[in-house]
């Protein structure tokens, strides 16, 4: 068994969400309130900014006064975390693009310009669900950190060599601890296959989280039994007490090297995750209280690369 204390401690990092809610300033608030717990990052589904209607046209990704809405109806993930950039100092914002955009020249030249303007806090997904990434070319350009971090989905089977050879970053859906260690075990296997370092990849089990059943989870199988099955993947249903245990435990026990979680109620769930979950993690020393540095890669730990080409190759 691998203690924390010489892994380092977590990374979490929170999707901030707001499906049906197109209020720009409400998706800032909830990344500064992730800020203020000290998460690596959060992200933002374009799907669930860009559906419905929204506040009308705007010049797109910017920090200006008119930043945050897209050309079209909705709101753009990548324009509203540009907006964020101005409200926030140091949590990284990775917009999760898909559809059209996704590795598209616009698309690109979007995130890379949410990297700049912040200062190296921007990651982008990668997709790998059919291999390959289409769009690695595009991932090379200059980078105030090096290169923008690499976050992946490996959740099936397939994906995972690709997501362990390309990204920094892999999420994958899990339902167990062992089925979260045997997903690392696989990943960090591919990646020194590839010829990576191991230890250059974060791997993080995503859950959704529903924190409004009081302090300790209400029923057994989940908090320190682990997340449920639910149709919209893993879920963990209970208390931030719980929440804390499970966290702490996983990665004391080398099963993650973090978490992504996606809150069910945004607004409650999260400001129970900062002020209840992470304040306890804190607590114990498991969690950290405050950045160390002003880089996404910096909060995740990883080298900046030097003379580093798609792939992890020198």
């Amino acid at each position: 068994m691998t203690s924390s204390s010489r892994r380092g401690l977590p990374h979490l990092a929170a999707a901030v969400d707001l499906p049906g809610e197109y209020d720009v300033g409400a998706h800032v608030e909830l990344i500064r309130l992730a800020e203020r717990g000290g998460l690596d990052f959060v992200t933002l589904d374009d799907t669930s900014a860009g559906a419905g209607p929204g506040p009308g046209p705007g010049p797109g990704p910017g920090v200006g006064p008119g930043a945050g809405v897209g050309p079209g109806p909705g709101l753009d993930a990548v324009a509203v975390l540009s907006r964020a950039v101005a409200a926030t100092r140091r949590v990284g914002l990775v917009p999760m693009v898909t559809g059209p955009h996704a590795g598209s020249a616009d698309g690109e030249a979007a995130v890379a310009h949410l990297d700049r303007v912040s200062r190296g806090r921007a990651g982008r997904r990668i997709d790998v669900s059919g291999g390959e990434p289409s769009h690695l070319a595009a991932l090379t350009g200059p980078s105030p950190q090096g290169h923008t971090v690499r976050v992946a989905d490996a959740t099936d089977g397939p994906a995972r060599l690709a997501a362990a050879r390309y990204a920094d970053v892999v999420v994958a859906r899990v339902t167990s601890r062992a089925q979260a260690r045997s997903v690392r075990d696989q990943l960090r296997a591919d990646a020194a296959e590839s010829g990576r370092e191991p230890d250059s990849l974060r791997v993080l089990a995503a859950l959704s989280i529903d924190l409004g059943d009081g302090e300790h989870a209400a029923e057994p199988g989940h908090g320190g039994g682990g997340p449920r099955r639910s149709a919209q993947g893993p879920l963990y249903r209970g208390g931030p007490v719980d929440l804390a245990d499970l966290i702490a435990s996983w990665h004391r026990d080398g099963a993650v090297d973090g978490f992504h979680l996606v809150p069910v109620e945004p607004h409650r769930d999260l400001e129970r995750l900062v002020n209840g979950t992470v304040a306890l993690l804190q607590h114990r020393g498991l969690f950290r209280t405050f950045y160390p540095g002003g880089t996404l890669r910096e909060h995740l730990g990883l080298a900046r690369p030097v003379g580093q080409i798609a792939g992890g190759r020198t």
